[in-house]
C-alpha cells in the first residue's frame, strides 16, 4: 500500500470561523474562506506541540489558557511571513534621501530643531530599519542632528533575528559591494551590521492594533509601513492607518510598498508626487508649534 500523508488535525468550517475572527481580532491579519487550508497547516504544528486535540480546544486555549499571551506571539511567528533585504525599493529610498529628507532638514532647521524620528512599522529581520541608518549616515547635514529609528514587529522570532544583526546572502541581493564593506563585518555565518549603524537603531515588539502601545512611541516625522497593510481587510487598514496619522507631525511621510495604496481606505493623506516616487503625507496645518 503506497504511502501518504494525512493531516491528523483536520479543521472544521465552525473551528475556521472561530480562529479567524480571534487572529483578526488580535491583530488584523485576515484569512477569507479560501484561506482555511493554509490556516489549517499552520496552525497544525501548535496542535502537535502543545498536545492539543482540535481547533476547537485551541481556540479556547487562546482564548482561556493563562499561557495564552505567550501562544498569541509564538503564533504570529506561524502567521507571518518576513521575506525582506536590505535597500529595497530603490526608486523610493532615492525619493526618501534626495527628496523627503532635505525637505525636513530645511523645515525642521528653520524651526531650530535638530531631531528626526523614523518609524520602521513591520520591520521584519530588520533590514530595513538597518537601511534607513546607512542612508540618514552619509547624509552630511544630519552628522550634528539627533536621529532616532524605531524598527518594531509583531513576531518575537524575526525581532531577534534583528537585534543579532547577523544576514546571510539572501538579505544581500540589493546591496552594492562598497555598501557591504562599508557597514558590515564579515563573520563565518554571515555578515554583521557595524555597531556605528546599530545604535541609531531600536528594535521593538509591537503589535499594530495595540493602539495604546502606539501612542507611547510619541510622534514621528516618517514612518516605513511597507508589505503590511496588505494583510488586512479594509477595515483593518483603516484603523492601522489612521493611528499611523496620529503617530506622524503634521507634514511627516509615510511610506508604502510599492504594491499598496490608500484609494479607498481614507483620505488622511495627501499623495505627493516626488521626482523619484510618490510618498503619502500628513498635511501641514501650519499651526504655530504644531511640529518640533
Amino acid at each position: 500500500m503506497p504511502f501518504s500523508f494525512v493531516n491528523e488535525h483536520l479543521m472544521s468550517d465552525d473551528e475556521f470561523l472561530l480562529l479567524r475572527d480571534c487572529i483578526y481580532g488580535h491583530c488584523g491579519i485576515y484569512f477569507d474562506s479560501d484561506s482555511k487550508y493554509i490556516l489549517e497547516k499552520r496552525l497544525s504544528r501548535r496542535l502537535t506541540d502543545l498536545n492539543i486535540p482540535n481547533y476547537y480546544d485551541y481556540y479556547h486555549y487562546l482564548k482561556y489558557n493563562r499561557n495564552k499571551d505567550q501562544e498569541l506571539m509564538d503564533l504570529m511567528d506561524v502567521l507571518t511571513t518576513n521575506e525582506t533585504y536590505f535597500f529595497r525599493e530603490s526608486f523610493q529610498l532615492k525619493a526618501f534621501t534626495d527628496e523627503v529628507i532635505p525637505e525636513l532638514i530645511k523645515i525642521k532647521s528653520a524651526r531650530g530643531h535638530s531631531t528626526l524620528r523614523i518609524w520602521s512599522a513591520g520591520c521584519s529581520t530588520g533590514e530595513e530599519p538597518y537601511t534607513i541608518a546607512m542612508l540618514l549616515s552619509e547624509i552630511p547635514e544630519l552628522s550634528s542632528w539627533n536621529v532616532e529609528i524605531i524598527g518594531t514587529d509583531i513576531s518575537q522570532r524575526v525581532l531577534q533575528h534583528a537585534r543579532r544583526a547577523v544576514y546571510g546572502k539572501a538579505s544581500f541581493r540589493a546591496t552594492e559591494g562598497h555598501d557591504l564593506q562599508k557597514f558590515f563585518t564579515p563573520l563565518d555565518e554571515g555578515y554583521k551590521v557595524n555597531d556605528a549603524i546599530r545604535k541609531l537603531v531600536t528594535i521593538s515588539h509591537l503589535n499594530l492594533f495595540d493602539t495604546n502601545r502606539m501612542t507611547m512611541l510619541g510622534k514621528m516625522d516618517v514612518i516605513f509601513c511597507r508589505n503590511v497593510i496588505i494583510y488586512f481587510d479594509l477595515a483593518a487598514k483603516k484603523r492601522v492607518v489612521e493611528s499611523f496619522h496620529n503617530a506622524l507631525y503634521d507634514g511627516g511621510f509615510l511610506l508604502l510598498g510599492h504594491s499598496e495604496s490608500l484609494m479607498n481606505v481614507t483620505t488622511l493623506f495627501t499623495l505627493r508626487h516626488f521626482k523619484n516616487d510618490m510618498i503619502y503625507q500628513r498635511p501641514e496645518r501650519f499651526i504655530h508649534g504644531s511640529r518640533p
